[in-house]
């Protein structure tokens, strides 16, 4: 009885760019297989890739991503730099790559035209997906299946999609949006510790305790320390922890909260795609059985005061629809993305802005 032939493993990249720097993830991928990538290693570059008038800085993002990927491919190969001897011909070239970048959609113009020849050129990359980070994190979230992702840490955005195209709900900024974010938690919170300072009504006293404790006393010092930071959502995100967890003894904050999660939940089922809801109609668009909620980022760390909330506001707009925790990371969003592409058989719907696809 002869021996199954061997599959054929290439190498595939995922990419994860944010405000928090660069994480670069190597893996194995049968070419021929539906199987998601086997992870080989890691690289945290703490430095975040530049963005200037023209954009996201692509011979910025290379000069952070090319030696990472090096070194990745270096360890794989236990030191030896150069064609790797697997008994397939497999050589050091990465087969496909995912990149997901925060402001991939509005900000990536540069980035789709330069990226795709500066990575063929000093990795060997043949396809390569450039993706918004809100696509990775569905990828890694959800897989490829339908249903909505919910992002959010110091912002906010919703994606869904239907297999066929994308639906996006906020993400829009501190200023304009990201409502439900930690930056908007954080912001509700000091003003409701500031109308407390004042006198006025709709203070919380908890909370003006709470935010002296943070930031200092008297809070009138307050707008000096916020408004000349360049990070300032960053900041207001940083007093939504203590929002939550005065939400157990103090209305005002639990107020906070509860509308934050109806924020989260509005913008969850506006993507939700078409047939998922009770509004519906069952017998249109994706089947109902198939959609699946998720949640990834850093705010859904503040537990149950959110999440309870949060879980009861879409259980009454969309009855059915089941919540469930996210299966993995934007960065394994991005290998999973890459695994598919070099598999040749990525499910997820391409878009100019969102998730676009080169191949050289």
């Amino acid at each position: 009885m002869s021996a199954e032939p061997a599959r054929a493993r290439v190498w595939v990249l995922g990419v994860d760019s944010g405000g928090s720097g660069l994480r670069v993830a190597l893996g194995r991928q049968d070419a021929d297989s539906g199987a998601p990538p086997v992870p080989a290693g890691t690289v945290t570059c703490p430095e975040p890739v530049r963005t200037g008038s023209a954009g996201i800085d692509a011979a910025h993002m290379a000069e952070l991503l090319l030696p990472a990927v090096r070194t990745l491919l270096a360890d794989a190969h236990g030191g030896q730099d150069g064609e790797e001897d697997d008994g397939h011909g497999g050589g050091a070239r990465i087969a496909a790559a995912c990149v997901g970048a925060a402001g991939m959609a509005t900000l990536g113009d540069g980035l789709r035209a330069e990226l795709p020849g500066i990575l063929a050129a000093g990795c060997g990359v043949r396809r390569l997906a450039l993706a918004a980070d809100a696509v990775t994190a569905y990828a890694g979230a959800l897989g490829e299946r339908p249903g909505a992702v919910v992002a959010a840490g110091t912002g906010m955005i919703a994606m869904g999609t239907d297999l066929m195209t994308w639906r996006r709900a906020d993400g829009w900024g501190h200023l304009l949006g990201d409502c439900g974010s930690g930056a908007w938690i954080g912001r509700a919170g000091l003003e409701a510790a500031l109308r407390a300072h004042d006198g006025r009504s709709g203070g919380s006293p908890v909370l003006r305790a709470a935010a002296e404790e943070m930031f200092g006393a008297p809070l009138s010092g307050l707008p000096a320390q916020l408004y000349p930071r360049t990070d300032r959502p960053a900041v207001l995100a940083s007093f939504a922890p203590r929002v939550a967890r005065c939400a157990g003894q103090d209305p005002v904050a639990a107020q906070i909260i509860r509308a934050a999660a109806r924020e989260i939940a509005a913008s969850a089922v506006a993507v939700c795609p078409e047939g998922s809801g009770s509004d519906g109609d069952a017998g249109q668009g994706t089947p109902h059985a198939d959609v699946r909620i998720a949640f990834t980022g850093g705010l859904f760390n503040l537990g149950e005061p959110l999440t309870g909330p949060l879980r009861a506001e879409l259980a009454k707009r969309r009855p059915g629809v089941v919540v469930t925790e996210a299966a993995g990371s934007p960065l394994d969003g991005a290998l999973l993305i890459a695994g598919r592409l070099a598999a040749g058989g990525l499910s997820l719907p391409r878009d100019p802005a969102l998730l676009s696809v080169s191949e050289t």
